[in-house]
C-alpha cells in the first residue's frame, strides 16, 4: 500500500467467530425479513485491495452482507482515482474514508457527506529510520532529512512541525519510491505501518525502526465509513445494516478464517501476495490499528466526539484544516459504539 498511517490487553475469555456471530448479530438479522428484496450497494474505496480493507471483502464472502439484505460491490480506488467524487455524485452509496482531515474538509465546502464509523482507531501512518545511525527514538527524527510525500506535506507535517519541531527545510519529496531512504542511513521516510516495512525490509535488506504517529498524538480516526446526508435521512435502516456487518466482517477477518477474503484481494489486486497480506494483518493486530482505545469497550467502528473535536483543533492550530467549523454535522454516532466485537477472540 502506498500513500499517505500498547498492545490492548487480551481478553479473559474466548469465543469462537461463529460463536460470537450468533450471540451478537440474531437481533438485529430478526429484523431483515427474508422477503425484502436484497439492496445493490456499492462501496467506493480509498485504494486498491488490500489487507487493509480485508474485514469489508470478509463481509462479502462469507455472506454477512447477505445475511444483512445487502449485496456489496466495492469499488476499488487507486493512484489516479478520487473516489469521494463517486459518493458526492450519487455513483456509490459509502465512501472508505482515509481519515478525519476529509471529512473536515467536505464540511468546510459545505459538501454533504457524514461520517458514521471508524475502523480503524489508529491510522497507520508511520515514519521509518534506519537502525543504529543516532535515529532510534522518535525525539531524534526532526534533525534527519525527511522523505514525505504531497499529501501528507500539506495536512500531517504541520501538526509535525507545531508539536514536535520537525522543519519544512528538510524535506525531499517522497515519489512512493523507497530507494533514496534505504541509500541514505540519515533520513526518514513516511509510510504505512501495515506495508512500506514489509517493502523496506524486502527490497533493503533491514528492519526499520518504525514510529506510529498515532502513539506520538496523532488521534485522528481512519478507515472511516461515509455516506451523504441525503442517504442517511431516507434510508437510516441500509445505514445501520451496512455499518453492523462491515463490523462484522472485520471481526470475522482478523478472528476467524480470512482465507477466501485474501483470495478474493489477490484476485482484485495481483500486485499483493500473501507475505505481504500476513504481515498487513500482523501489524494490524500489533498496533492495535483496528482493536484499541474505545473500540476495546465500544466495539470495532467506535467513534468519541470529544476525541474528534481535539483532532480538528489540534489540525486547525496547525494549519492543517480551516479553522471555524461547525463539526456536528458530519457525524452520526447512532450506528457505532454498541460493542460488536468486544468479545473476540486472539485480541492483542
Amino acid at each position: 500500500m502506498i500513500r499517505t498511517f500498547q498492545k490492548p490487553r487480551a481478553l479473559r475469555r474466548r469465543t469462537s467467530p461463529l460463536a460470537l456471530l450468533a450471540a451478537i448479530a440474531p437481533a438485529f438479522l430478526a429484523l431483515v425479513s427474508p422477503a425484502f428484496a436484497i439492496d445493490k450497494v456499492v462501496f467506493a474505496s480509498n485504494w486498491l485491495a488490500e489487507a487493509e480493507h480485508g474485514g469489508f471483502y470478509q463481509a462479502i464472502v462469507d455472506g454477512t452482507y447477505a445475511k444483512y439484505g445487502l449485496d456489496v460491490t466495492i469499488l476499488p480506488g487507486g493512484p489516479a482515482k478520487n473516489n469521494r467524487l463517486a459518493l458526492i455524485a450519487g455513483k456509490a452509496d459509502f465512501y472508505m474514508g482515509d481519515n478525519l482531515i476529509g471529512e473536515f474538509s467536505a464540511l468546510s465546502e459545505k459538501i454533504p457527506i457524514v461520517t458514521v464509523a471508524a475502523i480503524f482507531q489508529k491510522d497507520p501512518l508511520v515514519f521509518m529510520s534506519h537502525p543504529g545511525v543516532g535515529l532510534d527514538r522518535f525525539e531524534d527524527l526532526p534533525k534527519a532529512k525527511a522523505f514525505v510525500g504531497l499529501a501528507t506535506l500539506t495536512t500531517v507535517w504541520p501538526w509535525m512541525e507545531k508539536k514536535w519541531g520537525f522543519k519544512r527545510a528538510n524535506v525531499a519529496t517522497y515519489n512512493f519510491n523507497s530507494a533514496p531512504f534505504i541509500a541514505d542511513k540519515h533520513s526518514i521516510q513516511q509510510g504505512y505501518a501495515t506495508s512500506e516495512p514489509f517493502a523496506i525490509e524486502r527490497e533493503g535488506g533491514f528492519k526499520p525502526n518504525v514510529f506510529l504517529l498515532a502513539d506520538h498524538g496523532y488521534e485522528t480516526y481512519a478507515t472511516t465509513i461515509e455516506t451523504r446526508r441525503d442517504l442517511l435521512a431516507k434510508n437510516p435502516d441500509l445505514v445501520a445494516r451496512f455499518v453492523e456487518a462491515s463490523i462484522l466482517g472485520w471481526v470475522h477477518y482478523l478472528h476467524g478464517d480470512n482465507r477466501a477474503a485474501n483470495e478474493r484481494i489477490k484476485r482484485e489486486n495481483p500486485d499483493i501476495d500473501d507475505a505481504q497480506i500476513a504481515f498487513s494483518i500482523a501489524q494490524m493486530k500489533a498496533f492495535g490499528i483496528v482493536e484499541s482505545g474505545d473500540a476495546l469497550k465500544l466495539g470495532i467502528g467506535a467513534m468519541d466526539q470529544a476525541r474528534i473535536a481535539r483532532f480538528y483543533a489540534d489540525m486547525a492550530a496547525a494549519g492543517a484544516a480551516p479553522a471555524g467549523i461547525d463539526l456536528g454535522p458530519g457525524f452520526d454516532f447512532s450506528f457505532v459504539n454498541k460493542g460488536l466485537g468486544v468479545e473476540a477472540p486472539d485480541r492483542h
